[in-house]
């Protein structure tokens, strides 16, 4: 009985090494095509406390072009009357550059600019798709979010 214990406990180690493994491959080849979205559930401003996200922000790379949809938070120096769109906007992504470190994390650098204002996105994302995202804008406090990557 404890050997047959012992083997179902060593095959669901085993089959959730393979997952973790699969979603990690198929994690860097998203990242690779430059072709992935992350869903974000937490952002935390400068200065602020860490609040909790609804499902439905997200930032996605196709390409060379970014698509943000996500919440501001925070300071804003110069802005558009009204508010402007803060970091609602699809644009072209001007400079582009990943690093992968010894444990198989990406460490991505994004720079754009929308209407309204310039943007660097650095982007940690680890093996298995959670993620980091840090925001500095010129014209806001720089902001970080938390989620992961879809698959």
């Amino acid at each position: 009985m404890m050997m047959v214990v012992t083997l179902g406990f060593t095959s669901c180690a085993s089959s959730n090494a393979v997952s973790k493994r699969e979603r990690a491959q198929a994690v860097k080849k998203q990242l690779d095509d430059r072709q992935y979205t992350i869903e974000v559930n937490r952002a935390l401003p400068m200065g602020g406390r860490a609040r909790e996200l609804n499902p439905t922000y997200s930032l996605s790379i196709k390409g060379d072009t970014i698509n943000s949809y996500l919440p501001y938070f925070g300071v804003a120096y110069n802005v558009p009357y009204g508010g402007g769109q803060g970091l609602v906007f699809k644009a072209s992504i001007t400079d582009y550059t990943v690093n992968f470190d010894a444990k198989g994390s990406a460490d991505i650098t994004i720079r754009t600019r929308s209407e309204e204002d310039h943007y660097v996105y650095q982007i940690k994302i680890f093996e298995h798709g959670s993620t980091t995202i840090h925001v500095t804008p010129n014209n806001r406090q720089a902001i970080t979010f938390h989620g992961n990557v879809t698959l």
